[in-house]
């Protein structure tokens, strides 16, 4: 007997978006991979719920007669299935796509709906269901602290997004080497349009679960604004701080580097809150430090404005993002890997490719530390600007 197809409850008051969901999706649905069930407002989502209980993925608008999105967002966190909701909201509605993600969504989506940024997220989403319900079921077999931290840690990792294939114009890697206990460092990389990307890094403050959340809504808040309204990094930072600091009693920040890769020119516009400068490794030699733009972290000081800063990557050039798990690991004597070890590590390596500068620089890491327990995320991005992207007039 074959496998049962996974299935999606996609929850929405637009009536022709079933038969474009199921025409996009007609062959995963035929081979039994898929099942769709649709509901056109949060009351009738919860009576589906009800009478198919394997359903763990549901797709919901914000705005619904009846029952609308957030609601249905708040009941589905007091059940007692583990359900994940990716939502979805107009373009730039900033302020319910966070409140959302506080009331537990895993991701968003802007109308009007990318099917194929659609078919990825619901990917990534089942994915997540996956690995949380290998880890509850891990759990229940737990006992030990530093076992459920285990668990998180897994979860932590599920965020982080695949590989970004390299051709002759970009080479992306990115690496994060967990400690112990869950941290909260972060790094992304995404296509703004299709001659912009978009390169970050961060470290959160504190350690645990909290810390990872923190960082899995600052993830969304960035994607979110990284948009035309928006045009500029430091205009992302100021909206992305405020939106942090409305609602954060604990204090927790964040420390985060936004660059916007433009791979028509190799410009590099971002903005600094207060993270560890990149380096860019130059093609012919030597190492350059990306110049400050500020110090102020992310979600202490509302209404603070984030600046930018602008640098030039010719071909070949590697722009280097790390957090301080690298430049502060420490041996058994307590001493520190440091920024100098760095660049001189760094040195080495122009015109090596993003994957090998990742696999050097932790190696020399770890050999540095030796046999000294790890105590902070070792995380870290290489992105090659290989050479320009002609744009051809439609």
């Amino acid at each position: 007997m074959g496998k049962s197809p996974t299935q999606v409850l996609v929850v929405d008051d637009e009536e022709d978006l079933e038969l474009l969901v199921r025409q996009k999706f007609r062959r995963r649905i035929r081979e039994g991979h898929l099942r769709f069930l649709f509901a056109h407002n949060g009351k009738e989502a919860l009576e589906v719920l009800q009478e198919c209980p394997d359903v763990y993925l549901v797709l919901s608008d914000i705005n619904m007669p009846v029952m609308d999105g957030l609601t249905l967002l708040g009941q589905l966190a007091d059940g007692e299935k583990d359900i994940q909701a990716v939502i979805v909201s107009a373009y730039g509605d900033m302020r319910n796509i966070r409140t959302a993600m506080n009331r537990g969504a895993f991701d968003f989506l802007t109308k009007p709906i990318d099917f194929n940024d659609l078919e990825a997220t619901i990917e990534k989403g089942l994915k997540h269901v996956q690995a949380l319900q290998r880890a509850l079921e891990t759990r229940d077999r737990l006992v030990a602290v530093n076992q459920e931290l285990d668990m998180a840690r897994d979860v932590q990792m599920s965020f982080q997004p695949d590989a970004l294939p390299a051709n002759e114009h970009h080479d992306v890697k990115a690496v994060i080497i967990p400690a112990r206990e869950v941290g909260g460092d972060l790094y992304d990389f995404f296509f703004i349009d299709t001659s912009h990307l978009g390169l970050v890094i961060a470290d959160v403050s504190g350690k645990g679960v909290p810390a990872a959340l923190f960082t899995t809504v600052t993830r969304a808040l960035l994607r979110a604004t990284a948009s035309k309204d928006f045009s500029t990094p430091g205009e992302c930072l100021t909206m992305v701080n405020d939106l942090l600091c409305e609602n954060n009693p604990s204090c927790t920040f964040i420390t985060l580097f936004f660059g916007v890769l433009d791979l028509r020119t190799g410009e590099l516009s971002y903005s600094n809150a207060g993270h560890n400068p990149p380096r860019v490794l130059r093609a012919g030699s030597g190492v350059d430090v990306v110049p400050k733009t500020g110090n102020l972290v992310l979600g202490i000081q509302q209404e603070h404005k984030y600046h930018n800063g602008q640098i030039q990557l010719a071909p070949g050039d590697t722009l280097f993002l790390y957090t301080d798990g690298i430049t502060e690991a420490e041996d058994s004597k307590s001493a520190e890997f440091s920024e100098s070890r760095l660049d001189e590590r760094l040195a080495e390596l122009s015109g090596a490719s993003s994957e090998r500068v990742l696999t050097d620089v932790v190696d020399a890491v770890q050999e540095f530390v030796g046999d000294a327990v790890q105590s902070d995320d070792i995380t870290c991005l290489a992105a090659r600007f290989l050479a320009p992207l002609s744009v051809h007039p439609s």
